[in-house]
């Protein structure tokens, strides 16, 4: 029997803590879709003593960055969150010391993808990011590993759930924006300042991942033009419906003659394009390459649940040494 991959996990937020619960809870089936067990040997978050709702036999390491230095650590699950600060002293200690961190921090990412990757290959040690671009969808192992024979020239998806709930609520209902985001702020959809969802910028975060693996990793974000939904009507969408359409917030990358154009918008789409269906608080990636042509993915995007299966999925490739 192998050794166990022995884990330290930085932050325990509602993804954390359910990554915490699903390790401790399910040892068996993560064991044996490992091969071997996962256990977590430290702990840290910016805040100590909350109830998070799960019991965790695991050493307390007050700096979240000091975790990896915790005799016998494997591997680092960075689940803090924000572009700068502490996950991002996380990430740096993590690769110094030559071992595999597994984030969700797209916002990190996209903001210091050349600084981490080069780091990635100078120490050696992977970064694993599934669960930071739509949740339960595997889109970046779709990128990677699926169409990675494919030459890729569109990617348009609805990448935010809040922003998807909202417009297909007001599509469904006839109400307004500000009504149906105090719902979504209620069922725990929309947090409670909203502005990183409805300006456009968590997509934008999400599709210069996207389009860092389809097409080139020194896109940033600054080459998306962004705008969100907040000027968006229930008159809008009741046109739009009357004219065989709906209004969705799409990111979309995708590269022609004149280029690569990249923007996140809400746009028109026909009822019969494959995102047009998509409600709630779902997200979907459309992929047009070739010679698979259009591919389509669709599932849950944000949540405790999909994102710590993402993470979950990247712990058991660690595991596995994929």
């Amino acid at each position: 029997m192998k050794a166990p991959l022995r884990l330290g996990l930085a932050g325990l937020g509602t993804v954390g803590a359910e990554v915490a619960r699903q390790i401790i809870t399910e040892q068996d089936t993560l064991a044996a879709q490992a091969g071997r067990a996962i256990s977590i040997v430290a702990v840290s978050a910016r805040t100590k003593g909350k109830n998070r709702g799960v019991e965790i036999d695991a050493p307390w390491v007050d700096n979240p960055a000091d975790i990896v230095m915790r005799p016998g650590i494997d591997a680092v699950v960075e689940l803090m969150g924000g572009a700068d600060g502490i996950a991002l002293d996380v990430a740096r200690a993590t690769l110094t010391a030559g071992k595999p961190l597994i984030t969700a921090n797209k916002a990190m990412l996209a903001a210091h993808w050349g600084e981490l990757f080069d780091m990635s290959a100078r120490y050696h040690a992977p970064i694993m990011f599934e669960a930071s671009v739509c949740g339960g969808i595997p889109i970046i192992k779709v990128l990677r590993e699926g169409l990675a024979g494919n030459r890729i020239t569109r990617i348009e998806g609805i990448l935010n759930g809040t922003c998807n709930y909202i417009l297909s609520t007001m599509d469904a209902t006839g109400r307004d924006l500000d009504d149906v985001l105090k719902e979504a702020q209620a069922k725990g959809y929309a947090e409670a300042d909203p502005t990183f969802d409805v300006d456009g910028w968590d997509a934008a975060h999400k599709l210069t991942i996207l389009a860092k693996l389809a097409f080139d990793p020194r896109i940033t974000t600054d080459a998306i033009t962004v705008s969100g939904i907040r000027k968006i009507t229930s008159d809008d969408l009741k046109k739009a419906r009357a004219a065989g359409m709906t209004i969705r917030l799409v990111g979309r990358a995708e590269k022609g003659a004149d280029g690569l154009k990249l923007s996140v918008a809400a746009v028109h789409l026909p009822l019969e394009h494959p995102l047009a269906a998509v409600g709630g608080a779902m997200n979907a990636v459309s992929i047009k390459a070739d010679p698979v042509d259009i591919c389509t993915l669709i599932g849950p995007g944000a949540g405790a649940g999909p994102t710590a299966s993402a993470v979950l999925s990247d712990i058991i490739d660690i595991a596995r040494k994929i």
